[in-house]
This record gives structure tokens, sequence and C-alpha cells, in this order.
């Protein structure tokens, strides 16, 4: 780029602080815009996304039944049965999910037989919203035709919507109503009715809203995924977290059963159910209605690369102390070939075998996918054997895809120390960090990566947040993450990758705080860290450009001249297709300070100052 245009280009700064800068000594910084530096990546701020807090089912997937094939450990969890209510696993319509249940009479003219859906701590239903049920079913005995009535229920007990669906196929045929409520109500309820002399059979009982994100039935809650849009993410991971090993083999998420007909796909028990005494929601269990067709969809759809997390074969390692309790070594073939087997999902030609069910699901474009990671926080030699073989099946099959191994569940330490070196030796691509750390940790680690070794593997910041004991989301912890993203950016040559961890929560069913996006069953409330996030996203630049204290050192930690407090943390990006400078300046302490633009900037700069 040459003078003139540089003279052009406009500076962008964003400020995060905690206080207004006000009169007070001053702290110049220096931009040196002759010696642009490395370039940053486009996956360099993304999304994590894993079913903890109700964040799929009961959150992003759109789905408002709970328990809707009946095929929950206690098979009418979530559901209230009134009447000849029966559950049967005879000649099932979806053999994958045997469990279906029979509406008889209730022998008396007068009585009623009906279930009764509560939700995910209830049903939200907005005034004038039109709302698909739809239900799979069949008639039973002299194929006598039948009546199913379906209502909207409110918290209250009245009925805010209506409507019946006459069952006449005697074989299994999928029925859909439309219904619209009268009022809203975060916490209504579905009610199914026999209203007819004759019984009926019916199984996979759904209600979406028809106004999902981009209009897709078996779609996401439209506000969540516009939250999500909104980021600009480079990179969605999925599933995953603890959630890929899950709290044994036979629990993992096994991205095979999250594909092909939603209705067979068979439920899973999911890992964060029981893993907090003091937050126990025993009817946590996984849908795979959001399975991994959809997180390719949702990738593509807010313009972010995807990234899958696929099992090693080990289990989860905080809960599972014997070695009997993973897949052995000679034992990894079927794991290894799940792998092999979703890069060809994602990237296969519609002739192959897995790449043909992405067609028929709709999709016959590749998904272009370019990184897996293999494994999520594991660790020791266990981790380490199970990994080699993953990675010389993938550099033989699909050399072309990135792997990322990890380097276990904390940013420091015995497990740190080994797995980093036996990174090496494997020649992974990337190695995921994880750290859930305080406000002195985030500020003191935005040096981090300024030693890293350069010659690789790059890094991937795949979980972390600043955690304040006992307290939820906030404005200080969100000043710390912000300050410590500036030491991020400043290494883009080493670091290509960082997710915020946990992303979603539910306020009435979580299990782990503090996350990013919060939510009810109507509303949804983006945190301090959601909108540091953003801005850092959404101003991400493509090649870094030094900003340099008053003693020529990165501007990380700059001291107030007054009072010793190191309170500046501030890193800069070219945008070239933008013509323009980032500057990103993070205050972090009460000290007010005024903070001119740097004194070096070309001719004719122009300004704008978005604040965080």
């Amino acid at each position: 780029m040459n003078t003139n245009t540089l003279r052009a280009i406009t500076l962008a700064v964003l400020f995060f602080t905690a206080t207004a800068l006000a009169a007070a000594q001053p702290v110049e910084l220096r931009l040196d815009a002759r010696k642009p530096g490395a370039p940053v990546q486009p996956t360099m701020y993304g999304l994590f996304f894993e079913d903890i807090n109700h964040a799929a089912d009961g959150g992003l997937y759109a789905e408002l039944v709970k328990n809707r094939s009946f095929d929950f450990p206690q098979p009418l969890a979530g559901w209230a049965a009134f009447g000849n209510v029966s559950v049967t696993r005879e000649r099932p319509p979806f053999p994958r999910n045997p469990a279906h249940v029979i509406l008889a009479p209730a022998g008396h003219p007068h009585k009623y037989t009906g279930i009764e859906n509560e939700g995910f701590t209830g049903i939200g239903l907005r005034v004038d919203d039109d709302y698909r049920l739809t239900l799979w079913a069949k008639t039973l005995e002299n194929n006598a035709p039948a009546t199913l009535r379906v209502e909207l229920v409110s918290a209250a007990g009245d009925i805010i919507g209506r409507q019946d669906i006459a069952i006449t196929a005697d074989a299994w045929t999928k029925y859909t109503a439309i219904i619209r409520p009268a009022i809203t109500d975060p916490r209504g309820r579905l009610r199914l009715t026999l209203a007819s002399p004759a019984g009926v059979a019916i199984d996979h009982v759904s209600l979406f809203p028809v106004d999902t994100y981009k209009g897709r039935e078996n779609g996401l809650r439209r506000d969540l995924a516009e939250l999500l849009a909104a980021t600009r993410p480079g990179i969605l991971r999925f599933p995953g977290g603890c959630i890929v090993e899950g709290a044994d083999l036979a629990t993992r998420y096994n991205w095979k059963n999250s594909v092909g007909d939603v209705e067979n796909r068979p439920l899973n028990e999911n890992r964060w159910h029981y893993t907090f005494p003091h937050r126990l929601f025993p009817h946590y269990f996984q849908s795979l209605g959001l399975g991994f067709y959809e997180f390719f969809l949702l990738a593509e759809d807010i313009g972010a690369e995807p990234l899958p997390v696929v099992s090693c074969g080990l289990a989860c390692q905080f809960q599972n102390d014997d070695p009997a309790a993973h897949a052995p070594l000679d034992a990894l073939d079927e794991y290894i070939q799940d792998l092999l087997d979703l890069v060809e999902f994602a990237n296969g030609d519609t002739t192959t075998t897995w790449g043909a069910l992405r067609a028929r699901m709709g999709h016959p474009t590749p998904f272009k996918l370019k990184h897996v990671a293999i494994g999520n926080e594991q660790w020791g030699d266990e981790y380490v054997l199970r990994l080699a073989p993953f990675v010389a099946a993938l550099r033989a099959r699909h050399p072309d895809v990135k792997i990322i191994g990890s380097s276990g569940p904390s940013a420091d330490g015995a497990y740190f120390d080994h797995l980093w070196p036996e990174m090496r030796r494997l020649r992974v691509d990337l190695v995921d960090e994880h750290y859930y750390k305080d406000p002195d940790w985030f500020l003191s680690s935005a040096t981090r990566y300024d030693a890293y070794d350069r010659r690789g593997p790059a890094v991937f910041a795949g979980e972390y947040a600043c955690h304040l004991p006992g307290q939820p989301n906030n404005f200080r912890a969100a000043l710390c993450e912000a300050a410590f993203m500036t030491g991020l950016e400043r290494n883009a040559d080493i670091v290509h990758m960082a997710t915020y961890a946990p992303l979603l929560a539910h306020v009435d069913a979580w299990q782990w705080r503090p996350d990013m996006i919060w939510f009810d069953n109507l509303r949804a409330a983006p945190s301090p860290s959601y909108h540091v996030q953003r801005l850092y996203s959404i101003n991400k630049g493509t090649r870094v450009v030094p900003l340099l204290a008053p003693d020529g050192k990165p501007a990380t930690g700059v001291a107030n001249p007054a009072t010793g407090t190191a309170n500046i943390y501030a890193s800069a990006v070219l945008d070239e297709p933008a013509r323009a400078y980032i500057v990103k300046i993070v205050h972090t302490s009460a000290d007010a300070r005024p903070l001119p633009l740097p004194s070096n900037l070309p001719n004719r700069v122009r300004s704008r100052h978005p604040t965080g």
C-alpha cells in the first residue's frame, strides 16, 4: 500500500473503559504505520457452542416440546398424562426412537384421555405468532378414525389456542397444524386430548415457531441465531466441550446419530445433567435435532468456518479414573473411521456414501470443512497415544484439513507442560488452550503469547472467560477479557483462533456461569462479554500494526504516570479492504486519564470512536 493511499485511511478507535476519560496526565501511544505485521486470520474471533445450560434443546434449537418422542428413560418425563394412556415399543414408526403413546378412550362419556407437555421450564408463546405442530399418528383397532384436540394452554390454565386434527390413516402418517395463541405467555403448555370414541397412537410430537431463523422447519430460535450472526464470527466450534467425551463412551456425542431424518435420531444423555450436585437437571437429554447438519448450515448462514470436535476414544477424564472406561488403543478404528466419514459428510462428492446423505438432507454442495479438533480437554500419554493414529489417518486421506490438538484442561501445569511438546512432535496445526481465570490472571496474561515459539503449532484459545468468584457476568470481567484480547491480536502470527465459552445459558436451567448470552423462553440478553467479543470480531482487520507505549514497548499495562497504576492495554490492526486503521484501547481502572490519538498518524486521517 503506497503513502498516498495511507494518507486517506480512516482511523477507528474502540474504547473499553472503566471510567470516563477526563482531564489528567495524558498517555501518548505511537502507531508504527510503516511496519504492518502479521496477517490476522479470518478465523481469529469466533463462537464456541456446547449443549450446556440448555443451549440446544430449550435454547438455540427452537423445538418447544420436551421428550417429544417419549424415549426418555422415564417415557412420560415432561408429560402429564390423564385418562387411559399407555406407552409401547411395538411396531414403532422410528426404530431408533421406538417408544410411542397410545391414547385410548377413558371409559366414560364425560371423562377424557390426553397428555400435556411442560416444555423447557414452560413453553414460550407470543400473541399472534404462528406455531407449527407436527406429530405422527395412526388409527387403532378397526381403523376407526379418531380426533385429536390440540390446545395451547396458558400458565393460568386458560386455553389460548386450539386446533382439531382428524387421524384417518391406519399407517403411521405425519399430521400438521398451525396454531396462533391469543395471548403472550412465557410458561405455556401443550395439551393433546382424545376427542373421539376411537383411540389413536401418536409419536414425535413437535411444536416450533414458524418464524425460525431463515424460516427453516426443524430450525433455530431466531433471536438467538441473529445474536450469533451479529458477531460476524470467523469460526463456529461444535458440539463442545465435554459433551464430545460424554460421562462414558456410550453417551459421547456421536455425530452419525445427529444426521438423517430428525425423527429417527436416537436420544442421547446429556453429560451435564448430573455434573454439578447443586444444579441437578435429571431430565436433561439431547434430542440431537440440532445435529451436525444443522451445525454446518448455521456456520454457512453466519459466514463462519465450521470447526467440529470429535471423540478420540477417551471418555471424560474428570469423571473416569478407570482405564477400562476408555477405548483401548487397539479398538480405535471405529473412532478414526467416524472422523474420516465426518470429513466426507462435510466435503465429499454426492457420489460418496456420506456426501450423498448430505445431498439428501438438502445440501448437495460441500460445506468446505478446513479444520477438525480431535479430543477436547484430554491429557496425559493416554491422549497422546490415541491422537497419533488419528493424525496419521487424516493426513493420509485429507491432508488439506488442519488438525487441532489439546493442551489439557488448564493454562499451565503438568498436563499443559507435557502436552505442548507432544503436540509439536505430532505436528498438529493448532493447539487448543483453555482458561477460566480471575481478573488478575487475564490482565497479567495480556503478554502470554509474546514469547511463544513462532515455529508453531499455532494457538487456538478455544475456551476462556474471566471468572469473578461467586459472581455472574459483569462489566469488570468483560473489561479484563478485552485487555487480554489485545494480546491475542498483537500476537496474531501465532494465535489464529479464539472463542469465549460457554456461549448460551437459560436463566432457569443453567449449570455453569458466566456465559456469553443469557435467555429465557421469550427474551435474550447479551452480556458485557458478548459486546466485547462482537466489537473485536467485527473490527478484526487484516494485518497487525505495532502500537507502542512511550517507552517503545507494546502498549500492554501502560502505567498512569500520576499513580503508577498499569491500566492501559491497546492493540492496532490495518483493515486493508476498508482502508482503515483500527485501534482498540482498554482502560481497566478508575484512574481518569486523557488518551489522545496516536501523534504520528498519516495526514488527513479521519477518526470514529465506537465505545464499548
